[in-house]
This record gives C-alpha cells, sequence and structure tokens, in this order.
C-alpha cells in the first residue's frame, strides 16, 4: 500500500455521489435497498463480536450498553439507529453535510440520541478521539487513500477494543456480481456507485491494518441467498467481506 502523504481519505466524486442520494437513505425499496438488506447481517456480526470482547450477552437488548462506537462514512445513520438502540454511545462520522442533515433529522424522529459529526476520519484521529469500537463498513472502497483511512480509523481504536472492516474484494466474480450484476442487471444499485479498481482484496486489507499498528482476528465472507431473500455468511470471501481487528499488542 502506497503511504505517501496525501490530500487526506475524502474523494469528493464519491462524497458528491452520495449527496445526491441523501434523501433516500432511510427508503428500504429506493437507492439504498441494498443496504437496508445487508443491514441485518453486519450489526449481528458487530454485535456478536463485540460483546464477545466485551464479556456481554449478546441476546440482551442492552448488550452494548456502555460502549463508545465510531460509525465512519455512517450515511443516513442505518447502521448507528441499531447501534444506539443496543445501549452504545454512538458517533457518526460522514464527509458529506446532506447525509449528517438526514441522519440528525431521522434520529431525533426516533427519539435517539446520536453524536453525528460532518467531518472525517484523520480529522477525528488528529482531535485525540478514542473509541471501544470503530466501524468502516463498506466505506473503503470509496476512500482517497485506503492507507491514511485505515491507519487513522486503527488509531482511534482503545487497547482492547475492536475495529471492523467491510468492504468488497477485487475479483473477476465481484465485477460480474457487485457492478454487473448488482449495478446494470439487478438494479439493486445506482449506476456508478462503486469502481472495481478501488475494491480492496483481503491481503491488501490485512496489510493495511497491520501498518496501522493492528491485526486481523476475524474474517468472513458475506453472500447473497436467492432463495431465503437475505444475505448470509459464509467462507466466500470472493466479493462481499468483514474482518475484525484488534490493537497489536
Amino acid at each position: 500500500m502506497d503511504r505517501q502523504p496525501t490530500g487526506g481519505t475524502i474523494d469528493e466524486s464519491e462524497v458528491a455521489r452520495f449527496s445526491r442520494l441523501a434523501g433516500q437513505w432511510w427508503d428500504p425499496r429506493g437507492p439504498m435497498a441494498a443496504l437496508h438488506k445487508f443491514n441485518p447481517v453486519r450489526l449481528a456480526y458487530i454485535r456478536d463480536h463485540t460483546a464477545a470482547r466485551f464479556d456481554r450477552d449478546p441476546k440482551r437488548l442492552d448488550s452494548l450498553s456502555g460502549l463508545r462506537i465510531l460509525d465512519i462514512g455512517c450515511g443516513g445513520g442505518i447502521l448507528c439507529e441499531p447501534l444506539a438502540r443496543l445501549g452504545a454511545a454512538v458517533v457518526g462520522a460522514d464527509p458529506a453535510p446532506s447525509n449528517i442533515a438526514v441522519a440528525r433529522q431521522h434520529a431525533a424522529q426516533s427519539g435517539l440520541s446520536i453524536d453525528y459529526r460532518n467531518t472525517s476520519a484523520e480529522a477525528l484521529a488528529q482531535a485525540g478521539e478514542a473509541f471501544d469500537v470503530v466501524l468502516a463498513m463498506e466505506v473503503v472502497e470509496h476512500v482517497a487513500d485506503v492507507g491514511l483511512f485505515i491507519d487513522s480509523a486503527a488509531a482511534m481504536v482503545r487497547p482492547g477494543g475492536l475495529l471492523f472492516v467491510a468492504t468488497l474484494n477485487r475479483t473477476v466474480k465481484s465485477f460480474a456480481l457487485a457492478i454487473v450484476g448488482a449495478e446494470y442487471i439487478l438494479r439493486w444499485l445506482p449506476r456508478g456507485t462503486h469502481q472495481w479498481d478501488k475494491f480492496v482484496t483481503p491481503n491488501e486489507l490485512e496489510i493495511a491494518i497491520a501498518q496501522g499498528g493492528a491485526r486481523v482476528i476475524a474474517e468472513t465472507g458475506v453472500i447473497y441467498n436467492l432463495l431465503a431473500d437475505r444475505w448470509q455468511l459464509s467462507a466466500d470471501m470472493d466479493v462481499n467481506y468483514m474482518v475484525v481487528a484488534e490493537p497489536a499488542a
């Protein structure tokens, strides 16, 4: 991974793309429909690993109580809200002001207290922010500098805490399914949502995490079960996958 200084992690073209969709974040049948369907499996994965790390019962409705969690690239708050309902003190960060405005409005309507901030990962890290859990879910493939982004995310994980990353593998299969299939044939996502050359392989991600001072302790693939009409965990990491990392000793 290139670790040379850059202008930051924010890709302005990506921010502009998601800003145009801001008003439709919470429409389960709109442009974010695929993300709404993906939410249960990633939420359960985060909850279960976090509960195990902090000796909690994952079945309790307040299983994340007392834990400070950062969701980088939070968009409209689709993941932040269920985490807050599980008792976590959630900070949602996104570089698009329109996304943050939508997230704040929806949280207020839902009666949830979530600290939403229009900022970047590196700005939060430079400010000395620290969290029990840092999330970078479906965002690595949209940043301008993966190395700097992972460095910043990992730097904010408290000793004993966890870093979660969900992204897309750069394979022929991911091009066929995540771009051609999802964007052009099935129309699950707006065309142009993803750029295949920005997908990150598990090996590249693990190297970036190691260079950021952390180590991968768990990984899983995520596949779409067409018959059950839902996403589920799998050993197949060819397209979607998630990893869990901890600060290196």
